[in-house]
C-alpha cells in the first residue's frame, strides 16, 4: 500500500498559506467577485509568499515544490476563496510552468518563467478549441516549420489568464497539429507569448470563478521561434498529460478545501439555527448526511494527495506513467461531484439565505462546478480508470 505523510516542512508551510490567506485573501473575495479581478497587489503578495509557479527550479525563480507541497497551496486557495480563482491562478501555473520547465528550452524558460514568479506575468495552458472538448486528434489548430520558425495557424478557447496575460505579460502552453496525417502522434508542444503581431484575445463570462478571466483568442500566421517548442516535434501529446494530470490532481485539492470549508461554514450554523425549539443540527435529517458528507471529503482528500505523491513517485521511478493516470483520474472524477454535493447540502441547510449572493457557499458551488469539466471532464476521468482497468482494447473511441 501505497503512504505518505507530510514533513514538518509541509506543516509549516499550510499554516503559513492558511495564516496569510485568512489576512489577505478572505477579506478580498467579495471586491475580487465584483471587480471580476484579482488585483495585481494580491498576486505580488503571493509572488512573496513564493506561491507563484512554486514548482519550477529555483534557477527561474521557483522553489521546487514537489507535487505533494502544490497540492497543500492548492487546498488552502480552495479554502480561503470561495470563488476558487486564486485557486485556478495558482494551480494552472503550479503544473503547466511546471511541465514548461521540465521540457522547455534555456532560452524560452528564462525569459517567461521569472517573471511569472514575481507575478509580472502569467503562464497558462491552451489545448482546448471550439467543438472538439478532449478530442485533440481532431483539433484544427497547426504548427508549421518555415526554416528557423514556425507558423501557427488556428483557434483556441475556454482558456484560463487570457486576460491576465494581456494586462502582465506571458503566454500559454499550446498545442498545434504539425504532421497532419499522424492524428495525435503528429503533435507538437510549444509556448505562445500572446503579445504577438496575428494573436486576436476574446474574452468570456463563466457562471463562477469570476476573479480570473477566461476566453479565447484566434490565430493568424503568427511567428515563434524554434526556441518556443517544448520537447521534441510531434511528441506533444504524449508530454502534455503530465501537465494535465498535475493539474487534475491539485484540483482534487481545491474541492477538498471548499467542501471542508463549506461544512464547516454548516456545522456552525446548524448549531446556532433553531426551529421547533432546538438547533436543526439535532436533527437526523441533517447529522446523516454532514457525516456522509465529512466522510467522503476525508477519503477524497486521502486520495488526491496519494494521486500527487504516486506523480512524485513517477519523478523517482518508482511508478509508472499509466498508474499515476489512473490514480490521478480516480480523484479527479469525484472531485467535483463529491465537493458539489456537500456544498450544495450546506446551502439547503441554511434556508432562503443559502441562496443568496451574500452566501458564500452559493459562490463555491459555481466554481467547484467548473471542475467537472475543466482540464477533463469527469466522463474523460471515468473513461481512463476503465481503460486501466480492462486494457486499450477496451476504448471505447477505437
Amino acid at each position: 500500500m501505497i503512504t505518505y505523510e507530510f514533513s514538518e516542512e509541509q506543516e509549516m508551510l499550510r499554516q503559513s498559506v492558511r495564516e496569510w490567506a485568512a489576512k489577505n485573501l478572505t477579506p478580498r473575495v467579495q471586491e475580487m467577485e465584483k471587480n471580476k479581478e484579482i488585483p495585481h497587489d494580491l498576486i505580488k503578495s503571493m509572488a512573496k509568499m513564493e506561491l507563484l509557479c512554486p514548482t519550477v527550479a529555483p534557477e527561474y525563480g521557483g522553489s521546487g515544490f514537489d507535487a505533494v507541497t502544490a497540492g497543500i497551496v492548492g487546498e488552502e486557495l480552495g479554502r480561503a476563496d470561495y470563488t476558487a480563482s486564486t485557486a485556478v491562478f495558482y494551480l494552472v501555473q503550479a503544473s503547466w510552468a511546471y511541465l514548461f520547465d521540465k521540457y522547455g528550452t534555456h532560452e524560452c524558460k528564462s525569459k517567461y518563467i521569472p517573471p511569472a514568479t514575481k507575478g509580472d506575468a502569467f503562464i497558462g495552458i491552451a489545448t482546448t478549441e471550439p467543438g472538439i472538448g478532449s478530442d485533440l486528434a481532431n483539433m484544427v489548430t497547426t504548427i508549421t516549420p518555415n526554416g528557423n520558425r514556425y507558423i501557427v495557424n488556428g483557434e483556441k478557447n475556454y482558456i484560463s489568464g487570457v486576460r491576465e496575460v494581456k494586462q502582465y505579460g506571458g503566454g500559454h502552453v499550446t498545442i498545434a497539429r504539425q504532421n497532419l496525417q499522424a492524428g495525435t502522434r503528429g503533435m507538437t508542444l510549444f509556448f505562445l507569448p500572446l503579445g504577438l503581431p496575428g494573436i486576436d484575445i476574446t474574452e468570456d463570462e463563466e457562471m463562477g470563478r469570476e476573479a480570473i478571466s477566461t476566453g479565447g483568442f484566434h490565430i493568424s500566421n503568427v511567428e515563434i521561434p524554434k526556441e518556443n517548442i517544448i520537447g521534441k516535434e510531434e511528441k506533444g501529446f504524449y508530454i502534455v498529460h503530465e501537465g494535465y494530470e498535475f493539474a487534475r490532481a491539485i484540483i482534487a485539492c481545491v474541492c477538498c478545501g471548499a467542501a471542508m470549508k463549506s461544512l464547516e461554514n454548516g456545522i456552525s450554523y446548524i448549531k446556532e439555527r433553531n426551529a421547533f425549539g432546538r438547533p436543526i443540527g439535532k436533527y437526523e435529517g441533517i447529522q446523516f448526511p454532514l457525516a456522509e458528507h465529512y466522510t467522503k471529503i476525508s477519503m477524497l482528500r486521502d486520495l488526491s494527495y496519494k494521486a500527487l505523491h504516486m506523480i512524485d513517485l513517477e519523478k523517482e521511478g518508482k511508478a509508472s506513467r499509466m498508474e499515476v493516470s489512473k490514480t490521478v483520474a480516480m480523484a479527479k472524477m469525484i472531485c467535483a461531484t463529491w465537493a458539489m454535493q456537500a456544498i450544495d447540502d450546506v446551502m439547503q441547510w441554511q434556508g432562503a439565505f443559502g441562496y443568496n449572493k451574500e452566501c458564500p457557499d452559493q459562490a463555491a458551488y459555481r466554481a467547484v462546478r467548473s471542475f467537472t469539466l475543466a482540464e477533463g471532464s469527469k466522463e474523460i476521468m471515468k473513461t481512463i480508470v476503465a481503460r486501466e482497468l480492462l486494457g486499450k482494447e477496451f476504448i471505447t473511441y477505437r
